[in-house]
């Protein structure tokens, strides 16, 4: 019986042992959802960013649920995936070497890039 019960939140029934897709009335998927102790809101989003080892993964035009069950908060995300590699520095580094310099934010972001270091940045970019 419970794992028939999971079955039906899930949205799915058994019929001669296949699950089928079912269709479920939103406001019995929330009446469910509360007898289960769970908590759902919607959170818009312009842009969510995972930033992981030697990458960030951003999600653009993304759909962000937050569920709260069992004492635990988790988001569930779903939108256009991209990977983007990690920049080594920061905005305001890259805005410190413009100031220290006169370069523009596109000198800046490249002596960064080569010199891997603020003090370096700026040192290069004075010598030009």
């Amino acid at each position: 019986m419970h794992s028939n019960r999971l079955t039906a939140a899930g949205g799915y029934k058994k019929r001669g042992g296949i699950l089928q897709r079912m269709k479920i009335n939103p406001r019995q998927m929330e009446k469910m959802m509360k007898q289960l102790g769970m908590q759902t809101q919607e959170i818009e989003a312009d842009e969510v960013v995972i930033r992981a080892k030697g990458m960030n993964i951003v999600i653009s035009n993304p759909q962000v649920t937050r569920v709260k069950a069992m004492g635990q908060d988790t988001f569930q995300i779903a939108g256009e995936i991209s990977e983007r590699p990690l920049e080594k520095f920061t905005p305001d580094d890259v805005r410190m070497v413009m100031q220290q310099t006169g370069a523009t934010e596109a000198k800046a972001k490249a002596a960064l890039a080569e010199t891997g270091d603020l003090a370096g940045a700026i040192m290069r970019l004075k010598a030009k």
